[in-house]
């Protein structure tokens, strides 16, 4: 008969603790790379038909890049916008994606197009690994970020004053496209929130599906 004691029972509760929180976090981290885009659909960013939804040129156009511009595409991808925007500037136009395997995508396809001044930034949108930029774009990424308030003040303190950003997302209605509806982040609260972390915005709407925000910092 093998006899229980205090320091037994202690030790068996601690483990089952540890066990629950260890299946709780990963559930957790599961979640949230649900919600996360998958590199195997890597292919669906360069379809005809979301060029046809989300033309890259008419995008590009309003951040109204020059030259001299820098500039960082935040959740680049395998590089729909970075890859267009590259070609626009001379100076480096750094792509920041958290998950590697896109950025080892897009470096593919810079090759491809001989482009050379993209610079590849393995980063989380809560916390850019980089310096001062004059100009910023993030598109259809905001809706997967944990701390909004969080990211949006990166983002400010990644701008240079007076410095652009411009962000695309999902409206939140019903689409064939996208993310689910409850992901989505109206555009009426996520412009709310951009006047609240200190930028001047303006709402277009490029369809009932996607709106654009221009923001400017004060």
């Amino acid at each position: 008969m093998i006899k229980t004691t205090k320091t037994n029972v202690l030790t068996m509760n601690y483990n089952i603790i540890e066990e629950r929180l260890e299946r709780n976090n990963k559930e957790r981290r599961e979640s949230m790379a649900g919600s996360r885009f998958n590199p195997n659909d890597a292919d669906k960013l360069m379809s005809t038909k979301r060029k046809e939804l989300i033309p890259p040129n008419m995008v590009i156009e309003m951040l109204d890049l020059n030259m001299k511009d820098t500039v960082a595409d935040l959740g680049a991808g395998n590089g729909y916008f970075t890859l267009p925007i590259a070609k626009g500037v001379k100076k480096t136009v750094y792509a920041v994606d958290i998950e590697p395997k896109m950025l080892e995508m897009l470096k593919v396809n810079a090759v491809e197009e001989q482009i050379d001044n993209i610079n590849y930034v393995v980063s989380d949108i809560e916390n850019i690994q980089l310096d001062l930029v004059n100009k910023a774009l993030i598109t259809f990424v905001i809706h997967e970020v944990p701390n909004l308030d969080k990211a949006l003040c990166e983002i400010k303190r990644i701008l240079k004053p007076g410095g652009q950003l411009l962000l695309l997302e999902w409206e939140a209605v019903e689409t064939e496209m996208g993310p689910p509806l409850h992901e989505r982040i109206p555009s009426q609260k996520l412009g709310e929130l951009l006047r609240g972390n200190g930028f001047d915005i303006e709402v277009t709407h490029l369809n009932p599906a996607i709106y654009a925000i221009e923001a400017k910092t004060v």
